[in-house]
C-alpha cells in the first residue's frame, strides 16, 4: 500500500473541520479529512429514527448563522444542495389553561416588530415596547456580532486586560441599558427587563436553548446577544439539516480534499516535538507535511491521541480542568404524528400553531427555573417539558403527505450523572411522561396521534456524535470558559504548545452551534503561520 502523505490532516468531519479543511485547500494545502462515523456532520445529521418517510433533525435544528457564515456564502453552498426556509412565526410559548400564546415574529419583514409586540401586549405595554426596542437596537448590531463571532478572540493587553469584560459593558451600552447589568445572570436580567410571567417563560426557555445558564453571574451580556441578536433569526434546511453537511462535503470535494469515512484516528503522531501525522485504528500511518488539526473534543485530543506524556504539566492540568456540562446539554425526542399539534392557546392566535420554535409544558418562569436546577444538579427534570419543531408544517418532505414530524429538545443533566441501564429507562419512559403534559397543551396530543417515537439520551449523543457529556459545545459555556478563556488562555488562538498540532473544535472560540466559526478562525491563525492568503481581507463583508 503507498504511503498516504498530505499537507494537512483534519481529525473529525464536524462542520467545523469541514469548515478549515476547505479553506485550506482552497488556500493550496492538500487537504484529507478522516471520520470515524459513515459520514462527515456530526450533530448536523438527520435521522428516520421513528418510521420510513418520517425526517428528525436529532440534534441541530435551526441555522441561526446562515446569513453571516463566510464559509455558506464563500462556497456557494445554497448551489450545492443546502437551501433553507425562513418561517414567519418564529418562536412562542402556549399555555395549558388556553390563555393567549406569545409569538415573535421573523425580522426579515419590518412590519413584524409590531407583530409581535402586540401578541406581548395582551400581558403588558412595558414589555412589549421593552422587547421591541431591546431588537431593534439587536439588529443594528448584527454586524459587529457577526465580526466578533468570525475572528479569533481578542487576548488580553496593556491597554485592555480584561478584553471580555469590556466587550460585555459595550454590548450593554449598545442596547441602552446600565452596564452593571453585565455582571449579573440572565435570569436576573430577564426579571429587570420584563415584568410579564409569560414572556419570562418564554425567555428563560430560550435562553435555555442557548446553553445560557440562568442562575450563573456575568451571564448576562452573553444571555442577551443569544436572545435579541441570534434567536428569532432561525432557518429551516429544506430537505433536513444533513443537506448543510452534504454540501459541505460537496464543497470540500469540488476544492480537491480527500475524506476518509469509517477512518477513526487512534493516535497523533509525535516526532522531534513536532506533529507529523496521524495512526488510524486499521494500524496506517498517516504523514502530515505541515500540519494536523483536530475536530475531536479536546480531552481525547490531548490526554487521548497526544499522551499526557507529551504535553507539559500546565497544559495537562489545563485540558484536565475542563470543564463539560452541564449548561449545554440536550436529550431530543422524535415523534411521528397523523396531526400536528393543536394548541388550546390557538384560539387567540392562531399563529401558534405554526410558530417554528414552540415551547410546551411550562406555564410559568418558576416551572422553567425548577427545570433548569433538575437537571443542573444531575436529576432526570421532574417537569417534562421541551422546546419542540413540527418541521413538515413548512417543508412536506420532513413527513409522509398528511403527516408531521415532530421534534423536541429537553435540557437534561450530563451523561454521566445516569448509569447505562438508567438511560434506557429514561427513553423507555420519558416520551410517555412528556406526551401526558403535551395534551394539556394541545389536546390533540394522545398517544393514537403518534405512529413512533424515540427518544435521544445525551448518553446516546456522546456515543454516537462525540459531543462529551452531551454537551453540544463540547464544553461548558461560563465566564471562565469564553472568549480568550476559550478553552484555556494558553490555547485561545487554535494553537497547541505542540508545533504542527491545532485545535477546531466547538470547545474553541466562539463554541459550537452550525455557525462554522471555529473552524474559520482556526484558518485564519493557521494562514497567519503559514504565509497563506488571507481571503477575508479582501471580502466586503469585513471579516
Amino acid at each position: 500500500m503507498a504511503k498516504l502523505s498530505y499537507d494537512a490532516l483534519i481529525i473529525g468531519g464536524g462542520h467545523m473541520g469541514l469548515t478549515l479543511g476547505a479553506y485550506l485547500q482552497r488556500a493550496g494545502m492538500q487537504v484529507a479529512v478522516f471520520e470515524r462515523r459513515h459520514e462527515e456532520g456530526s450533530a448536523i445529521f438527520t435521522s428516520e429514527c421513528t418510521a420510513p418517510g418520517f425526517l428528525h433533525n436529532l440534534h441541530a435544528q435551526y441555522m441561526e448563522f446562515i446569513d453571516w457564515m463566510p464559509f455558506y456564502h464563500d462556497f456557494e453552498l445554497e448551489k450545492l444542495g443546502a437551501r433553507c426556509l425562513y418561517p414567519e412565526a418564529q418562536a412562542g410559548i402556549a399555555f395549558s389553561d388556553g390563555r393567549p400564546p406569545i409569538v415573535l415574529y421573523s425580522v426579515e419583514n419590518p412590519e413584524n416588530l409590531e407583530r409581535s409586540r402586540k401578541s406581548i401586549l395582551v400581558y403588558s405595554r412595558q414589555d412589549a415596547d421593552t422587547y421591541v426596542e431591546l431588537r431593534r437596537k439587536a439588529l443594528e448590531m448584527q454586524h459587529l456580532l457577526a465580526a466578533s463571532l468570525y475572528n479569533p478572540p481578542k487576548l488580553p493587553s496593556s491597554e485592555d486586560p480584561d478584553p471580555d469584560n469590556t466587550g460585555s459593558i459595550i454590548t450593554m451600552m449598545l442596547l441602552g441599558l446600565p452596564s452593571h447589568y453585565a455582571k449579573g445572570s440572565v435570569r436576573s436580567l430577564i426579571d429587570s427587563l420584563f415584568e410579564s410571567p409569560e414572556l419570562r417563560a418564554l425567555l428563560y426557555r430560550m435562553a435555555v436553548e442557548w446553553s445560557t445558564p440562568l442562575e450563573m453571574m456575568h451571564m448576562a451580556a452573553s444571555g442577551l446577544i443569544s436572545l435579541f441578536t441570534e434567536s428569532v433569526n432561525w432557518r429551516l434546511m429544506i430537505g433536513g439539516t444533513h443537506t448543510l453537511a452534504h454540501a459541505m462535503v460537496m464543497a470540500g470535494v469540488k476544492e480537491g480534499m480527500h475524506f476518509y469515512e469509517s477512518s477513526e484516528v487512534v493516535k497523533i503522531l509525535i516526532r522531534d516535538g513536532r506533529a507529523w501525522g496521524i495512526r488510524l485504528k486499521d494500524g496506517t500511518d498517516v504523514e502530515a507535511r505541515k500540519l494536523v488539526a483536530s475536530n475531536a473534543d479536546i480531552k481525547a485530543t490531548l490526554l487521548g491521541l497526544v499522551g499526557e506524556e507529551n504535553l507539559s504539566p500546565l497544559w495537562a492540568k489545563r485540558v484536565r480542568d475542563f470543564k463539560i456540562g452541564p449548561s449545554c446539554v440536550l436529550a431530543s425526542t422524535a415523534m411521528a404524528l397523523h396531526d400536528a399539534p393543536d394548541y388550546k392557546s390557538a384560539r387567540y392566535n392562531p399563529d401558534i400553531n405554526k410558530t417554528f420554535y414552540t415551547v410546551v409544558g411550562f406555564d410559568t418562569p418558576q416551572e422553567v427555573l425548577e427545570y433548569c436546577r433538575d437537571a443542573e444538579a444531575g436529576r432526570i427534570p421532574r417537569i417534562p417539558g421541551a422546546g419542540t419543531w413540527v418541521n413538515s408544517l413548512w417543508d412536506p418532505s420532513y413527513a409522509p403527505p398528511g403527516k408531521h414530524s415532530l421534534c423536541g429538545w429537553f435540557f437534561f443533566p450530563k451523561a454521566s450523572s445516569q448509569t447505562r441501564d438508567q438511560w434506557e429507562e429514561v427513553r423507555r419512559t420519558y416520551n410517555e411522561k412528556f406526551l401526558e403534559r403535551f395534551r394539556q397543551w394541545a389536546p390533540n396530543m394522545t398517544r393514537k396521534n403518534v405512529l413512533a417515537d424515540y427518544f435521544y439520551t445525551p448518553l446516546d449523543q456522546q456515543d454516537e456524535m462525540r459531543l462529551m457529556e452531551g454537551d453540544f459545545m463540547n464544553g461548558a459555556m461560563r465566564p471562565d470558559q469564553m472568549g480568550a478563556n476559550r478553552p484555556f488562555p494558553e490555547a485561545a488562538h487554535y494553537r497547541t504548545e505542540i508545533p504542527g498540532l491545532y485545535l477546531c473544535g466547538p470547545y474553541m472560540y466562539p463554541g459550537g452551534g452550525a455557525s462554522s466559526a471555529t473552524g474559520y478562525n482556526a484558518f485564519k491563525i493557521i494562514a497567519e503561520d503559514f504565509g497563506l492568503e488571507k481571503f477575508w481581507e479582501a471580502h466586503p463583508r469585513g471579516y
